[in-house]
């Protein structure tokens, strides 16, 4: 058998290598082809999806739900992604299946949720034939996904419960007889105490369930309730949470001294007459009429200003002014305006027996006590005597005797103010000697006068109180030395007189309500210069620019003698000087 040629076998090599090569190109072309149209399909696919998003429309955000309605537990969860905050423009869906709206809107709310199988695959007619699934057509402005997700949700009767455990919702039909879920929100309060503000909370609840807890350290009001009753809560809590309002309180507390002989009340209308202050509505009456609160006086003839009759006369003024007498004595209560306030204040402080005890100032709110106390704790000892089994002692109490004064105010609708006063006024009277278990004893008497009444006052006006009188007797002897301490004939030798001194005690109250601009700001600088660099003309700022450093080789330590200094004569002209 002949052998083949050498080259054979080469070229049949070579033949192969050629086509595995061009098999490999095929395939890899091949995988390339599909891997492109794979990757193509996919774009496809998410672009659609996006075109059909954004054709159904979706969003972020929550806000009210319709009229009586409000947020599921889960969509309130919702508001929290950042995604649900945002508001699209327009919402259209035309003819889309139920399902698919809601996927569609719950993907942009951001909300994971299942669908209930009876929302899903529709529910048997009465035929027993199933329902086909509803379509959606909508078209929404400016609304959020969770807006309008809450919104399809309680066209169809659905709602959305989330698992408080994983977060995931699920989306179901209504049961109208299951009650509704209860949603727990937190509250921060600006103004309101908390702990008061739970019995108007709860009183708005109708479902027994509900309840509203108070923080009084943060401030906050912890409430549970339905979705309903959250939202009348909410709207309840705006109109009860505001600033309070405040009223200035301003006092002035004044004594008169007089004599037996001059003292008879307040002479209102003398007082104001010598400030050419005029009052009342001009009318007068004779020394018989009896007039009563609201009604004509009758009578005839001119009669002084005032009733000098033994009944009782009321007359009213409509200048600021109402004042009683009784018996003869002029009136002891009033109310004054600004201008019968300053007249009253001027007469009374060119008077030399008027002291003014005190004038404090305070701010209270609306409906709280104020309280205003000058006073000083008196030392009160309590003796206790000795006996067979126990030992004497003494304790020490302490009182406090002053000037108190205690204003409650109450705004109300037409800016009138209700006042609750009570002044109190206390002084020592006396000292006096008690025996207690044949131990005589010193011991302070002290008085105190007390009012305590409720008027209603117009705002900035001033009410003034009087008759709070208190006696005082003062001994005063006058001898002759040696001669008037001589036992009966010394007598004719000292003098004695007793002197009876009453005051009446004035109570000024003003009160004024106080509105958003009467707190500005002082403007005050936190550093102040010396009123010396000031008034001396001198600019502290040109001062600290010219500083140098202080010398302080010219001090020397403290215990020190300064060295001698001698002074060599001077030469004068000519030789040494004598």
């Amino acid at each position: 058998m002949p052998a083949p040629p050498e080259g054979g076998s080469g070229d049949r090599r070579a033949s192969q290598r050629m086509k595995t090569k061009s098999w490999n190109r095929r395939t890899t072309w091949a995988l390339a082809l599909a891997f492109t149209l794979g990757v193509a399909s996919v774009r496809a696919q998410d672009t659609n999806e996006q075109a059909e998003t954004a054709a159904s429309g979706a969003t972020t955000s929550a806000i009210a739900a319709p009229a009586g309605e409000a947020a599921t537990p889960a969509a309130a969860s919702a508001t929290k992604s950042g995604r649900a905050a945002e508001v699209i423009p327009l919402i259209v869906m035309d003819d889309l299946p139920l399902t698919d709206a809601i996927r569609n809107l719950a993907r942009q709310a951001g909300i994971n949720y299942l669908i209930d199988p009876k929302v899903a695959y529709g529910a048997p007619g009465p035929d027993g034939k199933m329902v086909p699934m509803p379509t959606v057509s909508i078209r929404w402005e400016n609304v959020t996904a969770q807006q309008a997700l809450e919104a399809l949700l309680n066209n169809y009767d659905l709602q959305l419960v989330q698992d408080p455990k994983t977060g995931i919702g699920r989306i179901t039909v209504k049961d109208p007889t299951a009650p509704d879920p209860l949603v727990t929100k937190i509250l921060q309060l600006k103004y309101a105490n908390p702990s008061n503000m739970v019995a108007a909370v709860q009183s708005s609840f109708t479902d027994r369930r509900s309840k509203a807890l108070p923080d009084v350290r943060t401030s906050q009001l912890v409430v549970v309730a339905t979705e309903k009753e959250l939202a009348a809560v909410e709207e309840l809590i705006a109109r009860l949470d505001v600033p309070p309002r405040q009223v200035l309180i301003e006092a002035r507390l004044m004594e008169i001294s007089r004599s037996p002989s001059t003292i008879k009340g307040i002479d209102w209308g003398n007082t104001l007459e010598a400030q050419n202050v005029s009052f009342g509505n001009g009318v007068t009456v004779a020394e018989t009429i009896t007039t009563v609160p609201g009604a004509a006086p009758s009578g005839g003839g001119p009669a002084p200003r005032y009733s000098r009759s033994t009944t009782m006369t009321t007359v009213s003024g409509s200048g600021g002014l109402s004042l009683n007498t009784f018996n003869g004595f002029n009136p002891n209560i009033a109310f004054l305006n600004a201008d019968g306030v300053r007249a009253v204040l001027s007469f009374l402080n060119k008077d030399a027996d008027t002291q003014v005890i005190s004038t404090p100032r305070a701010v209270t709110l609306d409906n709280e006590t104020a309280r205003l106390a000058v006073t000083r704790a008196v030392p009160i000892f309590r003796v206790q005597a000795s006996t067979q089994n126990t030992t004497g002692g003494s304790e020490v109490n302490y009182t406090n005797l002053g000037t108190v004064l205690e204003v409650t105010p109450r705004i109300t609708a037409n800016d009138h103010i209700f006042l609750k006063v009570v002044p109190e006024v206390s002084s020592i009277f006396r000292t006096v000697q008690k025996r207690v278990v044949d131990t005589i004893n010193e011991a302070d008497e002290y008085d105190i006068r007390k009012i305590e009444t409720q008027v209603l006052i117009p705002n900035s006006h001033t009410l003034v109180m009087g008759g709070l009188m208190s006696d005082s007797t003062k001994n005063i002897y006058s001898k002759v030395p040696l001669l008037g301490d001589i036992p009966i004939l010394g007598m004719a030798f000292r003098h004695e007189n007793k002197a009876l001194d009453k005051k009446n005690l004035l109570i000024f109250i003003t009160p004024t309500i106080l509105r958003d601009g009467d707190f500005v700001p002082a403007q005050t600088d936190f550093l102040q210069s010396r009123p010396t660099e000031l008034s001396s003309g001198i600019d502290p700022d040109s001062a600290w620019e010219g500083a140098r450093p202080r010398d302080w080789s010219h001090v020397r330590p403290r215990g020190t003698r300064p060295e001698p200094q001698f002074q060599e004569p001077a030469m004068q002209p000519g030789g040494l000087g004598r």
